[in-house]
């Protein structure tokens, strides 16, 4: 039975009605119209769904809705296109398809909001449940460690 859920979602309140166990990324692609977030394995395994909660990247496909009412949701759209990460991937030209980037840019926020100066073996850990069917993983570590980089000043 739907129930009224309010969400934080990149810093707004929003209400939606839904079941519990409802998916976060249905919500967000279908209810609130964020499409940044994408739908790939359904399981939680590809990294395509990430979003922040409460700072953690997380699979948003398999996140029930009652897991995340009152936490801060931060979609890929949240942060701007602003982002360190986000310009050091373009200026690296680090995707190809662009599919799996988004989560791959929600996982290195996250990675760089804990970890101000990784290491590059840091940086393939924090992305090993992103998958890239592309295989620009080398190009995308490399955009990481820069954003880290200016990050640092």
């Amino acid at each position: 039975m739907p129930e009224p859920f309010s969400l934080d979602v990149n810093g707004s309140q929003r209400t939606v009605s839904a079941n519990p166990d409802t998916p976060l990324l249905y919500v967000l692609r279908n209810d609130l119209g964020l499409v940044g977030a994408r739908f790939g394995c359904g399981s939680g395994q590809c990294g395509a769904c990430f979003v922040l909660v409460d700072g953690r990247a997380m699979a948003s496909c398999d996140l029930p809705l009652s897991f995340v009412a009152g936490k801060k949701i931060t979609t890929v759209e949240g942060l701007g296109g602003e982002h360190p990460v986000q310009k050091a991937l373009i200026a690296e030209q680090a995707a190809q398809c662009g599919y799996c980037m988004s989560g791959i840019v929600v996982s290195a926020v996250a990675l760089l909001q804990n970890n101000a100066s990784p290491s590059e073996d840091e940086v393939k850990s924090a992305l090993d449940k992103n998958l890239c069917r592309c295989g620009a993983h080398n190009r995308v570590v490399r955009a990481i460690m820069k954003a880290a980089r200016e990050q640092a000043g």
